[in-house]
Protein backbone atom coordinates (compact mmCIF):
# COMPACT_ATOMS: atom_id res chain seq x y z
CA UNK A 1 0.00 0.00 0.00
CA UNK A 2 1.29 3.45 -0.93
CA UNK A 3 0.50 4.82 2.52
CA UNK A 4 3.18 2.59 4.00
CA UNK A 5 6.04 4.18 2.04
CA UNK A 6 6.17 7.55 3.78
CA UNK A 7 4.87 9.41 6.80
CA UNK A 8 1.77 11.55 6.15
CA UNK A 9 3.22 14.70 7.74
CA UNK A 10 6.68 16.06 8.56
CA UNK A 11 8.18 14.25 11.53
CA UNK A 12 8.72 16.24 14.74
CA UNK A 13 11.07 14.75 17.33
CA UNK A 14 9.39 14.69 20.73
CA UNK A 15 12.74 14.93 22.51
CA UNK A 16 13.43 18.20 20.67
CA UNK A 17 10.04 19.57 21.76
CA UNK A 18 10.77 18.64 25.36
CA UNK A 19 14.26 20.14 25.34
CA UNK A 20 12.97 23.38 23.79
CA UNK A 21 11.38 24.23 27.16
CA UNK A 22 7.76 24.43 26.01
CA UNK A 23 5.24 24.93 28.81
CA UNK A 24 2.12 23.78 26.96
CA UNK A 25 1.60 20.53 25.13
CA UNK A 26 1.13 20.92 21.35
CA UNK A 27 -2.40 20.09 20.26
CA UNK A 28 -1.28 17.05 18.25
CA UNK A 29 -0.34 15.24 21.48
CA UNK A 30 -3.44 16.00 23.56
CA UNK A 31 -5.56 12.87 24.03
CA UNK A 32 -9.38 12.88 24.25
CA UNK A 33 -10.50 13.12 27.89
CA UNK A 34 -11.53 9.45 27.98
CA UNK A 35 -7.98 8.38 27.06
CA UNK A 36 -6.07 10.59 29.50
CA UNK A 37 -4.38 9.08 32.55
CA UNK A 38 -6.34 9.71 35.73
CA UNK A 39 -7.61 7.88 38.82
CA UNK A 40 -4.96 5.18 38.51
CA UNK A 41 -4.03 2.45 40.99
CA UNK A 42 -0.36 1.94 41.84
CA UNK A 43 0.72 -1.70 41.50
CA UNK A 44 3.26 -3.16 43.86
CA UNK A 45 4.98 -6.50 43.64
CA UNK A 46 5.88 -8.89 46.39
CA UNK A 47 9.53 -7.97 45.88
CA UNK A 48 11.12 -4.75 47.06
CA UNK A 49 12.01 -2.19 44.41
CA UNK A 50 14.27 0.80 44.06
CA UNK A 51 11.34 2.70 42.59
CA UNK A 52 10.93 6.20 43.95
CA UNK A 53 7.51 7.09 45.34
CA UNK A 54 7.66 10.63 43.94
CA UNK A 55 7.25 9.38 40.37
CA UNK A 56 4.33 10.73 38.38
CA UNK A 57 1.44 8.79 39.88
CA UNK A 58 -2.15 9.57 39.01
CA UNK A 59 -3.57 7.15 41.49
CA UNK A 60 -4.77 6.18 44.89
CA UNK A 61 -2.91 4.37 47.66
CA UNK A 62 -4.45 1.01 46.75
CA UNK A 63 -2.00 -1.74 45.94
CA UNK A 64 -2.38 -4.86 43.85
CA UNK A 65 0.16 -7.63 43.83
CA UNK A 66 1.35 -8.61 40.38
CA UNK A 67 3.02 -11.92 39.58
CA UNK A 68 6.80 -11.93 40.13
CA UNK A 69 8.19 -15.35 39.27
CA UNK A 70 11.68 -16.73 39.76
CA UNK A 71 12.71 -18.96 36.86
CA UNK A 72 15.56 -20.68 38.65
CA UNK A 73 13.43 -23.76 39.37
CA UNK A 74 11.57 -23.99 36.07
CA UNK A 75 13.84 -26.77 34.78
CA UNK A 76 14.79 -28.10 38.20
CA UNK A 77 15.13 -31.84 38.83
CA UNK A 78 13.09 -31.25 41.97
CA UNK A 79 9.57 -32.07 40.76
CA UNK A 80 7.78 -30.07 43.46
CA UNK A 81 9.79 -26.90 42.80
CA UNK A 82 9.42 -27.28 39.04
CA UNK A 83 5.67 -27.81 39.21
CA UNK A 84 5.18 -24.86 41.57
CA UNK A 85 7.00 -22.54 39.17
CA UNK A 86 5.08 -23.89 36.17
CA UNK A 87 1.79 -23.42 38.00
CA UNK A 88 2.67 -19.82 38.88
CA UNK A 89 3.42 -19.05 35.22
CA UNK A 90 0.21 -20.76 34.08
CA UNK A 91 -1.86 -18.72 36.52
CA UNK A 92 -0.18 -15.47 35.43
CA UNK A 93 -0.81 -16.24 31.74
CA UNK A 94 -4.48 -17.03 32.32
CA UNK A 95 -5.34 -14.35 34.86
CA UNK A 96 -3.07 -11.44 33.90
CA UNK A 97 -1.50 -11.94 30.49
CA UNK A 98 1.76 -10.63 31.91
CA UNK A 99 4.23 -11.24 34.72
CA UNK A 100 7.70 -10.29 35.87
CA UNK A 101 10.55 -12.80 35.84
CA UNK A 102 13.70 -12.80 37.95
CA UNK A 103 16.61 -15.26 38.05
CA UNK A 104 16.05 -15.62 34.32
CA UNK A 105 19.61 -16.18 33.14
CA UNK A 106 20.25 -12.82 31.48
CA UNK A 107 23.15 -11.12 33.24
CA UNK A 108 22.14 -8.04 35.26
CA UNK A 109 25.32 -6.29 34.06
CA UNK A 110 24.18 -6.73 30.44
CA UNK A 111 20.70 -5.42 31.26
CA UNK A 112 22.17 -2.29 32.85
CA UNK A 113 24.60 -1.84 29.97
CA UNK A 114 21.79 -2.10 27.42
CA UNK A 115 19.76 0.62 29.14
CA UNK A 116 22.81 2.87 29.56
CA UNK A 117 23.92 2.42 25.95
CA UNK A 118 20.57 3.39 24.51
CA UNK A 119 20.20 6.32 26.88
CA UNK A 120 23.57 7.49 25.56
CA UNK A 121 22.29 7.12 21.98
CA UNK A 122 19.30 9.36 22.68
CA UNK A 123 21.74 11.86 24.19
CA UNK A 124 23.57 12.17 20.85
CA UNK A 125 23.16 15.34 18.75
CA UNK A 126 20.00 15.46 16.63
CA UNK A 127 21.93 15.22 13.37
CA UNK A 128 23.61 11.98 14.49
CA UNK A 129 20.28 10.37 15.36
CA UNK A 130 18.67 11.69 12.18
CA UNK A 131 21.08 9.58 10.12
CA UNK A 132 18.91 6.63 11.12
CA UNK A 133 15.49 8.20 10.42
CA UNK A 134 12.95 5.52 9.58
CA UNK A 135 9.95 5.07 7.29
CA UNK A 136 6.72 3.06 7.67
CA UNK A 137 7.99 0.47 5.17
CA UNK A 138 9.87 -1.47 7.84
CA UNK A 139 9.94 0.98 10.77
CA UNK A 140 13.64 0.18 11.10
CA UNK A 141 15.62 3.07 12.57
CA UNK A 142 14.90 6.24 14.51
CA UNK A 143 11.22 7.14 14.72
CA UNK A 144 8.67 9.35 16.42
CA UNK A 145 5.29 7.98 15.44
CA UNK A 146 3.46 4.71 14.85
CA UNK A 147 0.72 4.43 12.25
CA UNK A 148 0.30 6.44 9.05
CA UNK A 149 -3.14 8.00 9.46
CA UNK A 150 -2.95 11.67 8.56
CA UNK A 151 -3.95 14.00 11.38
CA UNK A 152 -3.76 11.30 14.06
CA UNK A 153 -3.22 12.28 17.68
CA UNK A 154 0.39 11.40 18.45
CA UNK A 155 2.14 9.82 21.42
CA UNK A 156 4.77 11.60 23.52
CA UNK A 157 7.77 9.42 22.63
CA UNK A 158 10.61 8.74 20.24
CA UNK A 159 11.96 5.27 19.55
CA UNK A 160 14.54 3.19 17.72
CA UNK A 161 13.37 0.02 16.01
CA UNK A 162 15.57 -2.71 14.55
CA UNK A 163 15.34 -6.27 13.30
CA UNK A 164 17.32 -9.00 15.03
CA UNK A 165 15.95 -12.25 13.56
CA UNK A 166 15.76 -13.92 11.14
CA UNK A 167 19.40 -13.17 10.29
CA UNK A 168 18.44 -12.34 6.69
CA UNK A 169 16.53 -9.29 7.93
CA UNK A 170 19.32 -8.10 10.20
CA UNK A 171 21.10 -5.02 8.87
CA UNK A 172 23.98 -3.97 11.16
CA UNK A 173 24.38 -0.78 9.09
CA UNK A 174 21.07 0.31 10.58
CA UNK A 175 22.43 -0.25 14.08
CA UNK A 176 23.82 2.97 15.60
CA UNK A 177 27.59 3.43 15.43
CA UNK A 178 27.44 5.79 18.41
CA UNK A 179 27.95 5.10 21.21
CA UNK A 180 30.74 2.77 20.12
CA UNK A 181 29.46 -0.03 22.36
CA UNK A 182 25.99 -0.04 20.81
CA UNK A 183 26.39 -2.68 18.10
CA UNK A 184 28.11 -5.18 20.37
CA UNK A 185 25.49 -4.63 23.06
CA UNK A 186 22.66 -5.19 20.57
CA UNK A 187 24.23 -8.45 19.42
CA UNK A 188 24.87 -9.82 22.92
CA UNK A 189 21.60 -8.61 24.43
CA UNK A 190 19.57 -9.97 21.51
CA UNK A 191 21.21 -13.38 21.78
CA UNK A 192 20.44 -13.71 25.49
CA UNK A 193 16.87 -12.47 25.25
CA UNK A 194 16.10 -14.77 22.30
CA UNK A 195 17.35 -17.67 24.42
CA UNK A 196 15.18 -16.63 27.37
CA UNK A 197 12.15 -16.24 25.09
CA UNK A 198 12.66 -19.75 23.75
CA UNK A 199 12.74 -21.17 27.27
CA UNK A 200 9.53 -19.35 28.15
CA UNK A 201 7.83 -20.66 24.99
CA UNK A 202 8.57 -24.21 26.15
CA UNK A 203 6.96 -23.49 29.51
CA UNK A 204 3.86 -22.00 27.86
CA UNK A 205 3.53 -25.05 25.59
CA UNK A 206 3.79 -27.57 28.43
CA UNK A 207 1.29 -25.59 30.52
CA UNK A 208 -1.18 -25.84 27.62
CA UNK A 209 -0.77 -29.63 27.62
CA UNK A 210 1.31 -29.63 24.43
CA UNK A 211 4.78 -30.87 23.49
CA UNK A 212 7.35 -28.34 24.69
CA UNK A 213 8.30 -27.26 21.14
CA UNK A 214 4.73 -26.89 19.89
CA UNK A 215 4.41 -23.11 20.18
CA UNK A 216 7.91 -22.54 18.85
CA UNK A 217 7.15 -24.74 15.83
CA UNK A 218 3.88 -22.88 15.31
CA UNK A 219 6.02 -19.73 15.08
CA UNK A 220 8.10 -21.34 12.33
CA UNK A 221 10.90 -22.89 14.41
CA UNK A 222 13.86 -21.32 16.17
CA UNK A 223 15.64 -20.38 12.93
CA UNK A 224 12.59 -18.62 11.49
CA UNK A 225 11.13 -16.62 14.35
CA UNK A 226 10.93 -12.88 13.91
CA UNK A 227 12.72 -11.05 16.72
CA UNK A 228 13.03 -7.29 16.86
CA UNK A 229 13.84 -4.57 19.36
CA UNK A 230 12.12 -1.25 19.96
CA UNK A 231 13.89 1.09 22.34
CA UNK A 232 11.44 3.67 23.68
CA UNK A 233 12.47 7.13 24.83
CA UNK A 234 9.84 9.09 26.77
CA UNK A 235 11.03 12.69 27.30
CA UNK A 236 9.89 14.91 30.13
CA UNK A 237 6.46 16.30 29.35
CA UNK A 238 5.09 19.74 30.32
CA UNK A 239 1.50 18.45 30.79
CA UNK A 240 1.63 14.69 31.40
CA UNK A 241 -2.02 14.56 32.45
CA UNK A 242 -3.08 15.32 28.88
CA UNK A 243 -1.17 12.72 26.90
CA UNK A 244 0.42 9.27 26.84
CA UNK A 245 3.86 8.03 25.96
CA UNK A 246 2.29 5.09 24.17
CA UNK A 247 -1.44 4.71 23.56
CA UNK A 248 -3.45 1.74 24.74
CA UNK A 249 -2.75 -1.43 22.75
CA UNK A 250 -1.98 -5.10 22.94
CA UNK A 251 1.19 -6.20 21.19
CA UNK A 252 0.34 -7.76 17.82
CA UNK A 253 3.12 -10.37 17.82
CA UNK A 254 3.88 -13.38 19.97
CA UNK A 255 5.53 -12.39 23.24
CA UNK A 256 7.28 -9.24 24.47
CA UNK A 257 10.10 -9.08 26.99
CA UNK A 258 10.27 -5.56 28.35
CA UNK A 259 13.32 -4.19 30.13
CA UNK A 260 11.82 -1.22 31.99
CA UNK A 261 13.40 1.89 33.39
CA UNK A 262 13.92 1.00 37.05
CA UNK A 263 13.92 4.62 38.23
CA UNK A 264 10.67 5.93 36.76
CA UNK A 265 7.34 4.09 36.59
CA UNK A 266 5.48 4.26 33.29
CA UNK A 267 3.88 1.01 32.15
CA UNK A 268 0.19 0.65 32.92
CA UNK A 269 -1.83 -2.51 32.40
CA UNK A 270 -5.61 -2.82 32.12
CA UNK A 271 -6.89 -5.24 34.75
CA UNK A 272 -10.59 -5.67 35.54
CA UNK A 273 -11.44 -2.41 33.73
CA UNK A 274 -8.89 -0.41 35.74
CA UNK A 275 -5.49 0.93 34.71
CA UNK A 276 -2.77 -0.05 37.14
CA UNK A 277 0.85 1.10 37.16
CA UNK A 278 3.53 -1.56 37.20
CA UNK A 279 6.38 -1.04 39.63
CA UNK A 280 9.44 -2.78 38.16
CA UNK A 281 11.42 -5.23 40.24
CA UNK A 282 15.21 -4.78 40.00
CA UNK A 283 16.86 -6.96 37.33
CA UNK A 284 13.48 -8.28 36.15
CA UNK A 285 11.92 -8.55 32.72
CA UNK A 286 8.23 -7.84 32.26
CA UNK A 287 6.74 -10.55 30.03
CA UNK A 288 3.72 -9.54 27.95
CA UNK A 289 1.76 -12.17 26.09
CA UNK A 290 0.76 -10.82 22.69
CA UNK A 291 -2.07 -11.40 20.22
CA UNK A 292 -0.59 -14.37 18.34
CA UNK A 293 -0.31 -16.36 21.58
CA UNK A 294 -3.94 -15.50 22.31
CA UNK A 295 -4.97 -16.80 18.88
CA UNK A 296 -2.86 -19.99 19.06
CA UNK A 297 -4.16 -20.81 22.57
CA UNK A 298 -7.74 -20.03 21.46
CA UNK A 299 -7.90 -17.38 24.22
CA UNK A 300 -6.76 -19.70 27.01
CA UNK A 301 -3.95 -17.18 27.33
CA UNK A 302 -4.81 -13.51 26.86
CA UNK A 303 -2.73 -10.72 25.42
CA UNK A 304 -2.58 -7.77 27.79
CA UNK A 305 -3.81 -4.28 26.95
CA UNK A 306 -1.29 -1.73 28.17
CA UNK A 307 -0.15 1.86 27.75
CA UNK A 308 2.59 4.19 29.00
CA UNK A 309 2.24 7.36 31.07
CA UNK A 310 4.84 10.13 31.01
CA UNK A 311 6.47 12.29 33.62
CA UNK A 312 7.01 16.02 34.09
CA UNK A 313 10.31 15.66 35.96
CA UNK A 314 12.11 12.65 34.46
CA UNK A 315 12.54 11.01 31.09
CA UNK A 316 12.43 7.22 30.67
CA UNK A 317 14.13 4.58 28.54
CA UNK A 318 12.74 1.07 28.07
CA UNK A 319 13.66 -1.81 25.76
CA UNK A 320 10.83 -3.88 24.27
CA UNK A 321 12.05 -7.10 22.66
CA UNK A 322 9.39 -8.69 20.43
CA UNK A 323 9.46 -12.45 19.86
CA UNK A 324 7.17 -13.04 16.89
CA UNK A 325 6.05 -15.71 14.43
CA UNK A 326 7.62 -15.99 10.99
CA UNK A 327 5.92 -13.22 9.03
CA UNK A 328 4.26 -15.42 6.37
CA UNK A 329 3.30 -18.42 8.51
CA UNK A 330 -0.39 -19.09 9.09
CA UNK A 331 -1.48 -18.51 12.70
CA UNK A 332 -4.70 -20.15 13.91
CA UNK A 333 -6.01 -21.85 17.06
CA UNK A 334 -4.13 -25.06 17.84
CA UNK A 335 -6.35 -28.03 16.96
CA UNK A 336 -5.45 -29.99 20.11
CA UNK A 337 -6.99 -27.18 22.18
CA UNK A 338 -10.35 -27.19 20.41
CA UNK A 339 -13.47 -28.99 21.65
CA UNK A 340 -17.14 -29.14 20.71
CA UNK A 341 -17.92 -26.65 23.46
CA UNK A 342 -14.93 -24.45 22.63
CA UNK A 343 -14.47 -24.29 18.86
CA UNK A 344 -11.93 -22.04 17.14
CA UNK A 345 -12.51 -18.40 18.05
CA UNK A 346 -10.24 -16.90 15.38
CA UNK A 347 -9.83 -17.21 11.64
CA UNK A 348 -6.45 -18.17 10.20
CA UNK A 349 -4.15 -15.44 8.85
CA UNK A 350 -0.47 -14.67 8.55
CA UNK A 351 1.30 -12.37 10.97
CA UNK A 352 2.03 -10.03 8.03
CA UNK A 353 -1.70 -9.75 7.30
CA UNK A 354 -2.46 -9.19 10.95
CA UNK A 355 0.07 -6.44 11.66
CA UNK A 356 -0.89 -4.43 8.57
CA UNK A 357 -3.82 -3.12 10.63
CA UNK A 358 -1.43 -1.83 13.30
CA UNK A 359 0.89 -0.23 10.77
CA UNK A 360 -1.98 1.78 9.31
CA UNK A 361 -3.96 2.65 12.44
CA UNK A 362 -1.27 2.69 15.13
CA UNK A 363 -2.08 1.53 18.70
CA UNK A 364 -5.83 0.84 19.09
CA UNK A 365 -6.45 -1.07 22.29
CA UNK A 366 -7.38 -4.68 21.60
CA UNK A 367 -9.63 -3.79 18.67
CA UNK A 368 -7.76 -5.93 16.14
CA UNK A 369 -7.80 -9.29 17.91
CA UNK A 370 -11.31 -8.73 19.29
CA UNK A 371 -12.67 -7.74 15.87
CA UNK A 372 -11.50 -11.07 14.44
CA UNK A 373 -13.32 -12.90 17.20
CA UNK A 374 -16.57 -10.96 16.86
CA UNK A 375 -16.54 -11.33 13.07
CA UNK A 376 -16.34 -15.11 13.43
CA UNK A 377 -19.13 -15.23 16.00
CA UNK A 378 -21.54 -13.03 14.04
Amino acid sequence: MNCLHSWPEPIVRVQSLSESGIKKLPHRYIKPPSQRPHHQTRVNSSSSSSQHDDDHDHGSDDTINIPVISLEDVFSEDKALREATMAAISSACREWGFFQVVNHGVRPELMKQARATWREFFGQPAEEKQRYANSPTTYEGYGSRLGVEKGATLDWSDYFFLHYMPPALRNPDKWPSLPSSCRNVIEEYGKEVVSLSGRLMKVLSVNLGLEEDHLLNAFGGENNIGACLRVNFYPKCPQPDLTLGLSSHSDPGGMTLLLPDENVAGLQVRKDNSWITVKPVPNAFIVNLADQIQVLSNATYKSVEHRVIVNSEKDRVSLAFFYNPKSDIIIEPIKQLLTETRPALYTAMTFDEYRLFIRIKGPCGKSQVESLKSALES
